[in-house]
């Protein structure tokens, strides 16, 4: 998706007459009519907002103390109201298909740049044109690229993300094991599943964390850098690998089912000391810091002499293309993605800032658990943006709990599991 970006004054020329389709197909019934945006500005050059304006802003609960105390900036510097809800990210994009067009959606949402695709095609989003020069300037290629679809800028970027490992200092006193061999002997001596004492986790069943396992191995999702849905890599001989070391792995280290291990199950034994390493994102750093204890992050342990490759992401502020409010809306995802505020949600939160100079100031740049998520970064698999992206996730997930929970052949699930992908995209 590398292609010429369109102008800033072509963009804000645009008139935007999208057609209403739901995720991953079109729908015969029209749109209803979308708002059009007055590019009004103040003396200062800023977009003005509409005089009544009022926004609604989706988030996941993780982001709660940060939206609500840059809500409050905004609030107080521009005098419009601001109502957080909380949204997680892997709702948002179903969520906005429904509510959008009725006009019951928010005004300003977040989500990982792999919905992308599919609420641009169905006419959910409106393009950043206002701030397009700024926000490509002030935020690395990565995350502009990320941010984008067919060459055209939506997204505001905030930050850079991929899960890592997690540990347990106190438990863990000479560093965390650079191997899953490692992992395995350890938990030899320091699993106790009567007294729920475990070694390693992560969430599985959520094909979000589980896709490492064969990634590492040589799985991918889609051909030609994710962007041939007919070309699927997600049942070669490099995920079937993956997926049996994995089945093998789970009996020696964590027998426990998919559903026994939540976010917030993970997260409790953790925080309590029953758990020595756990995969999870940065968006886990402020809790872990108010329980107190002593952790470390390090990239997770390597898979059969092979670095472990996690799914990465970039999360932006999108306006919602039906929003009553387009200007107010527009600025708030400007206000709320500065450099500013993306070192305030790194202090409150630990993100990694998509801003240049956010990303490099000194409180950043030397923060051992920053390096750790750049390290872990630097072997990661960014998620695709295609629509055909919303095809993969339940079949996948689904394969993974057949093979953890029921003992499945891990060849014969990922057949399955890609032969519905294959069907819902219409292959």
């Amino acid at each position: 998706m590398k292609k010429k970006w369109v102008s800033l004054l072509l963009s804000a020329m645009m008139v935007f007459t999208l057609s209403a389709c739901s995720l991953g197909g079109k729908s015969s019934t029209p749109a209803p009519t979308q708002p059009t945006t007055e590019t009004a500005t103040t003396e200062t050059g800023e977009l003005k907002p509409e005089e009544d304006a009022s926004l609604v802003v989706w988030e996941s609960k993780e982001a709660r103390p940060f939206v609500e105390a840059i809500n409050k900036e905004f609030t107080d510097k521009y005098g419009i109201p601001v109502k957080f809800e909380e949204v997680s990210g892997g709702d948002t994009a179903n969520k906005l298909t429904t509510d959008g067009p009725a006009g019951i959606g928010a005004d300003v949402l977040m989500f990982p740049h792999d919905n992308l695709g599919r609420v641009v095609t169905a006419g959910l989003i409106m393009p950043n044109d206002f701030h397009e020069e700024e926000i490509r300037k002030n935020n690395s290629e990565l995350s502009v690229n990320a941010s984008s679809y067919d060459g055209i800028l939506y997204g505001y970027p905030r930050s850079i993300e991929t899960y890592l490992m997690f540990y347990n200092k106190k438990l863990l006193p000479d560093g965390a094991p650079k191997t899953m061999e490692e992992v395995i002997e350890l938990s030899k001596t320091m699993n106790d599943s009567a007294k729920k004492q475990y070694t390693f986790m992560w969430e599985m069943g959520n094909f979000y964390f589980d896709f490492f396992w064969i990634a590492s191995t040589g799985g991918y999702i889609f051909g030609q850098n994710d962007t041939d849905a007919t070309d699927l890599g997600l049942n070669n001989e490099g995920a079937v690998s993956g997926l049996k070391f994995q089945q093998d792995f789970v009996k020696q280290v964590l027998p426990l089912k998919t559903s026994d291990v939540t976010f917030d199950i993970k997260k409790g034994l953790f925080t309590n000391g029953q758990l020595a390493m756990s995969v999870d994102g940065p968006w886990v750093i402020g809790d872990l810091k108010k329980s107190g204890m002593d952790f470390g992050a390090a990239p997770i342990p390597s898979i059969q002499g092979k670095p472990s490759k996690s799914f990465s992401g970039v999360k932006a502020w999108y306006v919602n293309a039906y929003t009553k409010y387009p200007n107010a809306a527009k600025l708030y995802a400007q206000f709320a993605s500065t450099k500013e505020a993306q070192l305030k949600e790194f202090e409150m939160t630990g993100t990694v800032p998509a801003n240049i100079e956010a990303a490099a100031d000194p409180k950043v740049a030397n923060d051992p658990i920053t390096s750790a998520i750049l390290e872990q970064f630097k072997n990661s698999y960014l998620m695709p943006a295609i629509p055909e992206m919303n095809s993969v996730w339940s079949p996948m997930a689904a394969a993974f709990s057949d093979v953890l929970n029921k003992g499945k052949d891990p060849k014969q699930a990922l057949d399955g599991a890609t032969k519905q992908i294959t069907d819902a995209i219409g292959q």
